[in-house]
């Protein structure tokens, strides 16, 4: 009778770690008869905990209040930049959409969108000298914008110098998120930020004005409370995200050895053929110990969701250092990954012959992905396939 040993992954608990267990067990066994499923807890022993009770986390922003603006504005104002960094024409889209229907011009009359796209020329044609602290890329950015074809209708929509300060916005936010892109080592604050939207704005037709442009933005007004609530789910995932599941991970690469020793003397204790089977966290913690000692016992490692080979390329494998081969008496592996999974990496092109990279696709995005294995019967199958 085969044996597998389940090892969970990061921030994982009871009573969800029984739950969890519970559905791979059923997965296997439904596809397999006999089968012995020994679930790996080490998150109660060997998981991170706050042992000062959180001490060590900062106050929410929502705690803070910088300016005359309250707390709430503040985590308004960073969320509707937040969006803004994902789609720096997000404003321009509400603003096109509430544009009323075009009529045919009067002639001689000029399109409403003219003024403002010969300004965005006449900015692109100075570089970047106008924002230099939002970094490069301004001149490109006024250059797509100007040939962008919301810009007719939101001009149709807007005053003049409403328009001029979302398209201020919106070349800001496109600046910055290239940086962001490309991992930029430096982003400027919100003063700064907003600072260099006033100057855009006014160098685009609008009136001088205090630093409220940055703030009081089109995105605000459409979607403020949504967005803040957006910003408070974020920042509890961020929360939870820190600890424990990031927390786990730290503690293992820093103090792995106990939770490998108690899986080796499980191992040991079992009657062969067994396989293991480790999720993300997991499969580290899984390889490691096949790695660092042989276990003739286990037949099959499969690891899903697992970032072992991105912690082997990188140096951080705590018992193999790329470039060194996989040890003759590792066994077979299957690693599975979501390719819409980005904690999930490929083993085949770092060890030859010794991997099996199978892609399992969930339909879900990321994060979703990296929880989705164990609810996928393609999973089971491609498992059940290989067990000996």
């Amino acid at each position: 009778m085969a044996t597998v040993v389940f090892i969970h992954g990061t921030g994982v608990r009871e009573p969800g770690f029984s739950k969890l267990a519970g559905r791979v067990a059923a997965g296997l066994t439904a596809l397999r008869e006999g089968l012995r499923i020994v679930p790996y807890y080490w998150g109660h022993t060997h998981g991170a905990t706050l042992a000062a009770g959180g001490a060590s986390l900062p106050a929410t922003p929502g705690a803070l209040s910088r300016g005359p603006a309250g707390p709430d504005e503040e985590e308004n104002a960073a969320a509707a930049w937040a969006a803004l960094y994902a789609d720096p024409y997000a404003e321009l889209a509400l603003a096109a959409a509430a544009a009323p229907q075009t009529v045919e011009l009067a002639p001689g009359s000029l399109p409403p969108d003219q003024a403002i796209r010969a300004r965005l020329a006449a900015l692109a044609a100075q570089g970047d000298e106008p924002a230099l602290e939002l970094g490069p890329g301004l001149a490109r950015a006024a250059t797509d914008l100007a040939a962008h074809s919301l810009l007719g209708p939101a001009a149709g929509a807007l005053a003049p110098e409403d328009l001029a300060d979302l398209v201020a916005r919106s070349l800001t936010a496109r600046v910055i998120a290239d940086a962001l892109d490309r991992d930029a080592p430096l982003v400027p604050v919100g003063d700064s930020r907003d600072a260099a939207v006033g100057r855009l704005a006014v160098a685009l037709g609008a009136a001088p004005g205090g630093t409220e442009r940055g703030v009081r933005s089109l995105a605000l007004r459409v979607a403020g409370a949504a967005a803040s609530r957006a910003v408070e789910r974020r920042r509890r995932a961020l929360t939870e995200a820190a600890h424990p599941a990031a927390a786990d991970i730290l503690r293992y690469l820093s103090r792995g050895e106990a939770v490998r020793t108690d899986l080796r003397a499980l191992i040991k204790g079992l009657e062969p053929p067994v396989a293991l089977l480790g999720h993300s966290l997991g499969g580290i913690i899984a390889l490691d110990t096949l790695i660092s000692t042989p276990l003739p016992q286990v037949r099959l490692l499969v690891t899903a969701g697992s970032q072992g080979p991105f912690l082997y390329e990188s140096g951080s494998l705590p018992s193999l250092e790329h470039p060194s081969p996989l040890p003759p008496h590792m066994p077979d592996w299957l690693n599975l990954y979501d390719p819409r999974d980005l904690l999930s990496y490929l083993g085949a092109g770092l060890f030859p012959g010794r991997v099996t990279d199978v892609p399992v696709d969930s339909r879900q995005p990321f994060p979703a992905s990296h929880s989705a294995y164990w609810t996928n019967p393609e999973v089971y199958r491609h498992i059940v396939g290989r067990l000996p």
